[in-house]
């Protein structure tokens, strides 16, 4: 039986994560739905958060790297709203696909190089426990 590290939330992240997902929620609706003044206005509470998520998180480097590919995300979709809202010519949204690579980047740097470098580095721990006969019939029936 290999040994994994399994990370649970903690209740006050959990309640960051939640609003961020409302923030989010809000800022793609009003962009979705034209409602400029609301879209631009909620880049900073949802970039915010992202932030926060992915700084909480640091000592993790799955949830690091995958954090810092949200944020990236975030970034260009902001990007990508703002040019639409404020009528840019149609060739700036393009630029989105920079922050959109970069965090593309930091996905695959962390599937490419570091969580085979983790799986290696992962002990395996076997346990012998003797269990009593009628306790096994027990769990049989």
């Amino acid at each position: 039986m290999a040994s994994t590290r399994m990370y649970s939330i903690p209740e006050k992240f959990r309640k960051i994560e939640n609003l961020h997902i409302l923030f989010w929620l809000i800022k793609d609706m009003s962009w979705a739905m034209l409602w400029k003044p609301l879209g631009i206005l909620m880049i900073i509470p949802t970039l915010t958060v992202a932030l926060l998520i992915t700084w909480q998180t640091r000592k993790l480097k799955s949830e690091l790297y995958h954090n810092l590919a949200v944020a990236f995300w975030i970034i260009a979709n902001c990007y990508w709203m703002s040019v639409e809202f404020l009528e840019a010519p149609d060739y700036y949204r393009y630029f989105a696909a920079i922050p959109f690579t970069i965090g593309f980047l930091f996905i695959a740097s962390y599937y490419i190089f570091i969580r085979p470098t983790e799986e290696k580095n992962q002990k395996t721990v076997t346990i012998s426990i003797d269990v009593p006969e009628d306790t096994l019939h027990l769990s049989n029936t």
